[in-house]
């Protein structure tokens, strides 16, 4: 029932090992997003409630995320035209368990969900969590999401200086208040200090990994041009940097 843009999405179906039913499957599966549904809020948990689950398929992510696994789940409420996209997506150790102490949660989805939910002014309605035993027997953690809910980023490239300034001061209060409402504020505003030492370590900062991902680029460009790279997909090879 999924829309398949090859290869970027692999319905479920194609997954399935030959000797698991689709149907035993599908049963398993309402089985999880009901104790998914428990991690909602009550209200939340009303209006999930009123979508049944139609299909799924495997979805290849993000830079950021390469080689974890996320999943596209099609629910539907009162028929074909009413649809839900949830996006399923792993959840593994911080990258800073190694050096501090055990977190307080044993599910990684969890830690994601509350780390959201406790620097963000309002989370995705939707936004829960989920141990899942996959098809190679690996236990893995899941947090769950919409697929689709209505965000939109600003077109920074057709910005004039004035708005791009209001725009970036927009942006840095946001980044500011969930630091202040996820940490501690006081030693936070003791650190970064009034003198403006720190807003232009991070201006320089700024401007220097711009110009590094500038080479970076180039050098992938180069690569891809001599053959030492191959470059496939639905789309050409890049023909320069900044492009």
């Amino acid at each position: 029932m999924l829309a398949i843009h090859w290869p970027l999405v692999v319905p479920v179906a194609d997954l399935l090992p030959a000797e698991v039913e689709r149907d035993g499957f599908e049963a398993q599966f309402s089985t999880l997003l009901s104790r998914y549904r428990r991690t909602l809020a009550p209200d939340r948990r009303a209006l999930l409630g009123q979508f049944r689950f139609a299909d799924m398929a495997r979805k290849v992510v993000g830079v950021g995320s390469v080689g974890t696994r996320c999943w596209i789940v099609l629910m539907l409420g009162r028929d074909s035209s009413d649809p839900l996209f949830l996006q399923v997506k792993e959840a593994e150790q911080s990258v800073l368990s190694p050096f501090a102490r055990a977190g307080a949660y044993d599910n990684q989805g969890q830690r994601v969900v509350a780390g959201q939910r406790l620097m963000q002014a309002a989370s995705d309605i939707f936004l829960g969590w989920e141990r899942v035993t996959g098809l190679d027997g690996t236990r893995r953690d899941f947090y769950v999401r919409q697929l689709r809910d209505w965000k939109f980023s600003a077109d920074i490239a057709t910005m004039l200086p004035a708005g791009l300034r209001l725009y970036g001061q927009a942006c840095a209060w946001t980044l500011a208040r969930a630091h202040a409402r996820s940490g501690d504020r006081i030693a936070i505003a003791a650190y970064l200090g009034g003198a403006g030492i720190f807003d232009r370590a991070i201006a320089r900062f700024a401007a220097s990994y711009a110009d590094q991902n500038e080479r970076d680029y180039d050098l992938l460009v180069r690569a891809a041009a001599s053959g030492r790279i191959r470059v496939s997909g639905p789309e050409e090879a890049p023909s320069g940097a900044g492009a």
